[in-house]
């Protein structure tokens, strides 16, 4: 009986990598748990259709939108673990939402992660009546006025108000923060003076056109488009990281050897040149993390936005 066990065990063993091998059979479907679009719709498909081409099978989207993400993330921790069925994510979906309202899954035991795929350019952007040229200039122009500079945000509890809080906690400032219903009417406010500053993607256009000053980039590395503006930390802040990333996730368990096929082919698709054509355009960059590597950044992020949460009392109400 043993011996038979031992036999049956080793066959399995080594048929796994055929079935791998067979996968994809069929079109695969990826949920988005946001409305047609968006950042998160745009730069996943352009990733994932490139991926597919590859595969040698064609993506479905399903555009979940609701409840920030979690009623399409909630279908998708439902869905077979078969290897044709992913999640689009982002970093406020596994790092940040936990942190501030219940959430119908558990980011860490219902999916595995696949691969991180891009991340949005962001920057620090002040109106230009503000008296400041510099990030150091407006850190001194913040503490001489506490309260007087107000900073806006896409809405409570998003990340583009935890880049704001985060640069009131390390900097010992406090800007006043100021939600509203989306980037874009936040980036109008700005413009029009209403509010001082702004963490976000909306104001890059603003910032070459020279209708907003541009402080700094959120991000490893600076903004070619203007090589000139220092990133957050080179200018001593934003030291654990923290970026608006899109990636993408399997119901647990999915097969590994199929989650690593996957990733591969993200890999492969962020290679292309009219993949980062594309992704450039749309205002965001290739930054492929493999299965482990994005689930080591989502432990470690998620740290750093608890802890940001906590020390800036940021709350939904």
């Amino acid at each position: 009986m043993l011996r038979r066990t031992f036999f049956s065990a080793l066959g399995l063993a080594a048929a796994a990598p055929s079935f791998a091998d067979a996968w994809p059979s069929r079109q695969i479907k990826v949920i988005v748990p946001y409305p047609p679009g968006g950042p998160t719709d745009i730069s996943s498909r352009i990733v994932l259709e490139k991926a597919g081409q590859l595969l040698g099978q064609p993506m479905l989207f399903d555009n979940k939108g609701g409840a920030s993400g979690m009623l399409g993330a909630e279908v998708a921790k439902n869905q077979p673990p078969d290897g044709y069925n992913f999640l689009a994510t982002t970093v406020a979906m596994l790092a940040i939402t936990r942190h501030l309202q219940p959430i119908p899954i558990d980011p860490d035991k219902d999916f595995v992660t696949v691969a991180r795929m891009s991340t949005s350019w962001m920057a620090l952007a002040i109106h230009p009546s503000v008296p400041a040229n510099t990030l150091a200039e407006f850190v001194a122009y913040a503490k001489a006025n506490p309260g007087k500079v107000n900073f806006g945000s896409a809405g409570l509890g998003t990340i583009t108000q935890l880049f704001g809080e985060m640069l009131n906690i390390e900097a010992g400032i406090k800007m006043v923060h100021v939600p509203y219903k989306g980037s874009a009417q936040a980036t109008q406010d700005l413009l029009g003076g209403q509010i001082q500053a702004q963490f976000d993607q909306t104001v890059l256009p603003h910032i070459l056109a020279g209708r907003l000053k541009g402080l700094a980039i959120v991000g490893d590395k600076r903004w070619p488009q203007k090589p000139d503006i220092p990133t957050l930390r080179e200018q001593g802040y934003g030291k654990e990281g923290g970026e608006s990333w899109y990636g993408l996730l399997a119901p647990a368990g999915t097969p590994q050897p199929i989650v690593d096929r996957m990733a591969k082919a993200i890999e492969q698709a962020l290679q292309s040149p009219d993949v980062i054509e594309k992704l450039d355009k749309g205002g965001a960059k290739p930054t492929y993390l493999g299965p482990a590597a994005m689930r080591a950044e989502v432990d470690k992020e998620s740290r750093m936005f608890a802890d940001i949460i906590k020390r800036g009392h940021v709350t939904l109400d």
